[in-house]
């Protein structure tokens, strides 16, 4: 193939990696006025590298080869040795990202807290004067092991009655309970956001049910010492959850001027983001929940204390850090 037609045929594909050379080489304000363009990056580069061969096999003109040459060689530097290691990109997520993105999705998140806020309180209250509507969210059985595993003569542990006497066991049993929940909710989200708005409603419904319960029976220093330390981590990242399933929702919904395909990739990107931060949180809260909150011989004010002061320290997390490198 001569050179003309050669030129004629690959130049689009040229410019298109050069166009996402340039993206990649501009500023993060500069980044969210662009739209980074959509190529297979290792694919064209490789027949970008393979062109610059043939070029210089077949003689073309030195200008075209130096083009190409110049595209590899930029190419080379963004693939192989510019990567971010992996341990600093996790150490800048959670050092600024992960709260700068729950801040830029801050009306997904305030609208996932009100569907399950709003049924949780709703439910505290309402039992503590009508004690027995309890019973149409839970059945005889739940309330009875509830109550068992809350009683305030209780012996040992508090919380879920155990299988096996081990810590670690009840470690990795609530990190299962706990994200199957979240990816529950999140996921859901699919199904135009109506999946996430269910789940978050009943889980609020249930948690409301269960310490509205617990608080009129005279069992709040056994119950609310026990959920005190790791429930800033857990309903939080319920929440986030259910954010997460709302910005699949969006794309599904209103895609804007994209293609719902187009949209729920974008959007799906935030979301599993999103989903990276909450499940951390998950873990911790089960870490929490297994080798602190269950035991009983820990002063009931110490509990509390730890409780409030992670609250305040969750919430100071995503209220302030990364502000000074992240746009809110």
């Amino acid at each position: 193939m001569k050179q003309t037609p050669f030129m004629e045929k690959y130049t689009p594909l040229w410019d298109s990696f050069e166009a996402w050379l340039t993206y990649q080489d501009a500023s993060r304000k500069q980044k969210k006025e662009q739209e980074q363009p959509e190529i297979d990056v290792p694919a064209v580069y490789r027949q970008i590298c393979h062109h610059l061969a043939l070029s210089r096999s077949r003689l073309y003109s030195h200008v075209l080869i130096e083009r190409l040459n110049h595209l590899v060689l930029r190419g080379h530097q963004k693939l192989y040795t510019h990567r971010p290691y992996f341990l600093q990109h996790i150490a800048e997520y959670f050092a600024g990202g992960f709260p700068a993105l729950v801040r830029q999705e801050w009306k997904l998140v305030t609208f996932s807290a009100l569907l399950f806020l709003i049924p949780f309180l709703a439910s505290i209250i309402t039992i503590q004067y009508y004690p027995d509507m309890v019973y149409t969210v839970l059945d005889d059985d739940s309330i009875g092991r509830m109550e068992a595993m809350y009683a305030p003569d209780l012996q040992g542990r508090l919380g879920r009655e155990r299988e096996a006497d081990s810590d670690l066991y009840m470690f990795g049993f609530y990190i299962k309970h706990n994200t199957g929940i979240d990816f529950q909710i999140f996921s859901s989200g699919l199904l135009f956001g109506l999946g996430s708005v269910f789940f978050l409603l009943l889980n609020g419904l249930f948690l409301g049910a269960v310490s509205g319960h617990l608080t009129h029976i005279g069992y709040i220093d056994t119950f609310w010492g026990f959920v005190a330390g790791h429930s800033s981590f857990e309903l939080i990242a319920m929440v986030f959850s259910g954010a997460a399933g709302f910005k699949l929702a969006q794309a599904l919904i209103a895609p804007q001027r994209k293609t719902r395909a187009r949209a729920l990739v974008d959007n799906g990107r935030i979301a599993v983001q999103l989903m990276y931060g909450t499940a951390t949180m998950t873990i911790m809260a089960a870490f929490i929940e297994a080798f602190w909150s269950s035991i009983v011989w820990v002063p009931l004010m110490m509990k509390y204390s730890v409780g409030i002061g992670l609250w305040l320290l969750v919430i100071a997390y995503f209220v302030f850090m990364g502000r000074s490198r992240y746009a809110a």
